[in-house]
């Protein structure tokens, strides 16, 4: 799969996701098969103030590339800049521009999904980006209740320069609450000639292998089923290459899949309380007594606390 120059070598891609997505968890996930990691949704106006939060999201690393950094923002002259200045800092090799995040938020702010309420301002801004940086440029957004105006609207980014399209197959209101509408990314596949990516509901290998052939789309993009799995890609991977399922990860392989992404984020400057927390809740998913198990590791006071919890757990 080819998004303008960038080449890849596979189609099955990490999502950005907030708080999810950092430095430690792409290369776990790049490890397990990933063809192209992404940041964290980066705004634009952090970028531009040096907010020390908002750049921290985009630290990387040479093992993980490729790499694409997204950006969020409501205005095309700020993206743009924060465009020119990512790619002069960061040497990405695309950008992404974020037309889809539901959340109330970002949303509030006229950024995310609430920019589908505007097709021209998109169009604009991904226009001034392609034509400010040298890296292609891709476009992730949501469906409209209408199928017409999706396949208008996707029409608009293809001719303002995108390189690729993905398209979460729910409309903003939906949220995560509906089931994804695959049908529709089906009909942008056959609408466009760039690449199109599917995301939204792809949980697992018949998943996967289903929205492929449902929708003949070029790649699918996995989200929320890659936190604390990202076992996930290597699983996916294997079962559209053969046809034959991985069998499941044991707990020991869940575990070892923890420590390193602790040693990473020590490695990385990233160990921080809350975010250690979060990640042994989610890399417990699964296992029996997992509810338990993330009621102690809530009331754990400090990280050597929370190692203390899941190195019990070896066998």
């Amino acid at each position: 799969m080819q998004f303008g120059s960038l080449k890849l070598h596979g189609n099955i891609l990490l999502a950005p996701m907030a708080d999810v997505t950092n430095l430690p968890f792409r290369l776990l996930c790049k490890k397990y098969g990933a063809a192209l990691v992404y940041t964290e949704m980066v705004d634009a106006d952090g970028l531009i103030y040096h907010s020390r939060k908002t750049i921290s999201r985009i630290v990387s690393c040479q093992e993980e590339r490729p790499l694409g950094i997204q950006l969020s923002g409501s205005s095309a002259e700020g993206l743009n800049l924060a465009a020119r200045l990512v790619e002069e800092q960061h040497n990405p090799d695309l950008i992404d521009i974020n037309f889809g995040c539901p959340a109330r938020h970002i949303v509030k702010k006229g950024c995310g999904a609430a920019m589908m309420n505007n097709p021209q301002l998109m169009a604009d801004i991904v226009g001034q980006v392609s034509d400010a940086v040298s890296v292609p440029v891709t476009a992730k957004l949501r469906v409209y209740d209408n199928v017409d105006r999706t396949l208008k609207v996707v029409r608009m980014l293809e001719d303002a320069g995108a390189s690729a399209i993905t398209v979460h197959a729910r409309t903003q209101h939906q949220n995560y609450a509906h089931k994804a509408d695959w049908d529709v990314i089906g009909a942008v596949r056959e609408e466009l000639s760039i690449p199109v990516i599917a995301n939204g509901d792809i949980v697992d290998e018949v998943t996967a292998q289903t929205v492929f052939e449902q929708t003949h789309c070029d790649g699918i993009m996995i989200g929320r089923a890659a936190i604390g799995n990202p076992y996930i890609f290597r699983r996916i991977g294997h079962y559209l290459e053969t046809g034959e399922f991985l069998r499941p990860q044991d707990v020991n392989e869940q575990l070892d899949d923890f420590f390193e992404y602790m040693e990473l984020a020590g490695k990385y400057d990233m160990l921080d309380y809350a975010g250690v927390k979060l990640n042994a809740k989610w890399f417990t998913r699964g296992l029996e007594g997992g509810r338990l198990l993330r009621t102690k590791i809530n009331a754990a006071r400090d990280i050597d606390e929370v190692i203390g919890i899941m190195g019990g757990l070896i066998s």
